[in-house]
């Protein structure tokens, strides 16, 4: 059973009961991530997530690390472009401790300057060791291909120079600015209470938020002309990402947008796996991949493949995406990717995590509770001509933005989309 409530100073709480389950998964969502920055404080939301478990007015660093492990079960935060989330899982009877520790972590963080000298030393190394993945580093090239002057563009651990000059003044002007109450959605699924569990935040947040600003809007993300570039480094696999400008989270032809993804390049029988791992094996890793934001998103290729077969794989990306824009989906194909979909989604609502997650999300994206039925009724009644009006709208505007990272020269890349 799903309930809501909003708190009188705005932070939303949001629960659905699963009484078989002996579990609760619990994530604080603020709706705050590194498109809420700019060119000087890029990194900011994310060095925030991590100075809240590095010691508030009534715990340490080490406390806060016992008192997780010691209630058992799982905890985590991430930050993403859009989001800050800290989550976890524990057993329903440790559910007050939980809610206890999350309220202290968020009201009453020091940022104390000797804990922000140690985790700046750790985002520092994070850093390097995203940029020493070719294969994770080139999904920020890419970003920063399709909005060079915009936060979506930038990374969201942020760069040396930036994350070095942080300190305790800026990173708490930050949580001054954007957690506020109106950015918060607190979720819950499991064996939960949902008037117990509004009772536990009361106490803990009554007066959060109180004194916030109005909402700080974000800057609309541009559509900009196709570019591509190489960027040239000495390793044994050239890695490859194109693709283009899709839809945002609430666009009316997600469910659309989401086969047409899996039919691309979404799954081991997808149409891109199947022709250049499985039939020619020119390529360990290809897929494609949707990454979808409250306004805007896009969808790209990546590739991993010997600098010797770049071009007759790009050639075959290019055969690929024409066939999805002037070909109808057959029937057996749809169907099989729905099915594929719909277990996925089955699957993961064994899940309490996932469950928090996905109500979390809908509250913050859409303002109201989507239940799993409605995903698959949505998802059932999309055609093949459905999917093939939206790779024409998609593929068809422009070229595609194309970026390479590895042994590569521009000179030596024959891509037409």
């Amino acid at each position: 059973m799903f309930n809501k409530t909003t708190l009188p100073n705005g932070i939303r709480i949001v629960t659905e009961s699963l009484l078989h389950s002996q579990v609760v998964s619990v994530g604080v969502w603020i709706d705050v991530g590194s498109r809420d920055e700019h060119d000087l404080n890029n990194g900011s939301a994310h060095f925030v997530e991590h100075m809240l478990f590095k010691g508030t007015k009534n715990r340490t660093a080490q406390n806060i690390a016992r008192e997780f492990d010691v209630l058992g079960g799982s905890a985590n935060a991430f930050t993403t472009r859009e989001n800050t989330c800290l989550h976890a899982t524990v057993l329903d009877s440790n559910l007050p401790k939980l809610v206890e520790l999350f309220a202290d972590l968020l009201g009453n963080s020091l940022f104390a300057d000797e804990e922000i000298e140690r985790e700046r030393q750790v985002i520092l190394q994070e850093i390097n060791m995203v940029e020493d993945m070719p294969d994770d580093h080139i999904h920020d090239l890419f970003a920063g291909l399709l909005w060079p002057k915009h936060p979506l563009g930038k990374t969201i651990l942020g760069s040396h120079e930036i994350v070095s000059a942080m300190d305790s003044k800026k990173l708490q002007e930050y949580v001054q600015k954007y957690y506020t109450a109106d950015k918060i959605v607190i979720a819950a699924a499991g064996k939960v209470d949902h008037d117990d569990f509004v009772s536990l935040w009361q106490n803990g947040f009554e007066k959060f938020g109180q004194e916030s600003g109005p909402v700080l809007e974000r800057n609309e993300a541009p559509l900009l002309p196709a570019s591509s570039k190489i960027y040239t480094k000495p390793l044994e696999q050239a890695h490859i990402l194109l693709g283009t400008y899709g839809l945002s989270v609430v666009d009316a032809d997600r469910f659309e947008y989401m086969l047409l993804n899996v039919i691309l390049g979404g799954n081991m029988s997808s149409r891109l796996f199947q022709e250049i791992r499985e039939k020619r094996g020119l390529a360990y890793s290809i897929y494609s991949y949707i990454d979808s934001y409250s306004d805007c998103g896009y969808l790209a290729i990546y590739l991993g493949v010997d600098k010797a077969s770049v071009n007759e794989s790009l050639s075959l990306i290019a055969s690929e995406i024409s066939t999805l824009q002037n070909t109808v989906v057959p029937e057996e194909e749809l169907l099989n990717t729905k099915n594929f979909v719909k277990s996925g989604m089955f699957l993961s609502m064994e899940n309490m995590e996932a469950i928090m997650t996905r109500i979390a999300r809908n509250e913050i994206y859409f303002g109201k509770y989507i239940s799993l039925e409605e995903v698959v009724d949505s998802i059932d009644h999309v055609t093949g001509k459905d999917i093939l009006r939206l790779a024409d709208k998609i593929f068809g505007r422009q070229e595609l933005t194309f970026a390479g990272l590895g042994p590569l020269e521009k000179a030596g890349i024959d891509w037409k989309s």
